[in-house]
Order: C-alpha cells, then sequence, then structure tokens
C-alpha cells in the first residue's frame, strides 16, 4: 500500500505547509474569506449583521481548513 504524500506539519498547535500541495491549498481558503467579506460588505453594509457573517464564515474557514491540513499532516 502506497503512503500518502504529507502537505502539512504540525508545529506547536498549528499546521505549516511542507509542500507545494499544502501551499495551493490556501487558494480557496483565501478566495473564501475574500468572498465572505464582500458578501457581507455588498448585502448588509456596515452593520451588525455584516459583522456577524463576517465572524462566522471566517471561523467557519479556519476550522475547516484547520480540519484539512490535520488530515494531510506528518
Amino acid at each position: 500500500m502506497a503512503t500518502k504524500k504529507k502537505w502539512f506539519k504540525k508545529v506547536r498547535g498549528s499546521y505549516l505547509p511542507i509542500a507545494r500541495e499544502g501551499w495551493l491549498s490556501y487558494i480557496p481558503y483565501i478566495v473564501f474569506v475574500i468572498a465572505i467579506y464582500a458578501y457581507a460588505m455588498i448585502y448588509f453594509g456596515y452593520s451588525v449583521a455584516s459583522l456577524l457573517i463576517i465572524l462566522f464564515g471566517w471561523i467557519f474557514a479556519g476550522v475547516v481548513m484547520t480540519w484539512f491540513a490535520s488530515t494531510h499532516s506528518k
């Protein structure tokens, strides 16, 4: 059975990319974070609703990215 290539390395409770694929996985993450911000600003402007959408969207993105890195780490 072939071993799976590791993309991230766990460092003090965080994950750092060690492979090209790890670095490239940040592209959809950054696009998603920017899209959340743009959506909130376009539809809700400067309001509490937009703040909550951004806050919870970015927390969700961070949790998903951390989970993804943990499944692909050394």
